[in-house]
């Protein structure tokens, strides 16, 4: 895997990675009864310096699970435009790498590495 501003390497073990991306508890804006294919999900964005919301304003996207592999990729699709967002983790000799298949991730990448390496988030 190349080393581009769509992945970033974690220095935490895959399983790690994958319950940062898939449980609920710890992506809390995430509404997932069940982590299967089909299920689907709700993301809430709220405002903040990277986006163009207004205090109070918040935007419910929904989501449905396309593909999961335990370990390795979490995909799902977005309801409104169908596109498909595919986290993949493959392990490396210093850590894990995460990449997703979408530009504008960096900073969500950074704060996942951050979160994960027990670091003050760079971006909030």
């Amino acid at each position: 895997m190349n080393n581009d501003r769509n992945s970033v390497l974690i220095y935490e073990k895959q399983e790690t990675i994958w319950n940062a991306i898939t449980n609920d508890e710890i992506i809390s804006k995430w509404n997932i009864p069940k982590l299967q294919v089909g299920e689907k999900a709700i993301f809430v964005l709220m405002p903040s310096a990277h986006n163009n919301l207004k205090e109070n304003e918040s935007i419910p996207m929904s989501f449905t699970i396309q593909e999961i592999i335990p370990y390795e990729r979490f995909s799902y699709s977005s309801d409104s435009d169908k596109l498909v967002y595919t986290f993949e983790i493959f392990p490396e000799s210093e850590g894990t790498r995460v990449s997703i298949n979408m530009d504008g991730y960096e900073l969500s990448l950074a704060n996942l590495k951050a979160c994960l390496e027990g670091k003050e988030l760079p971006y909030t």
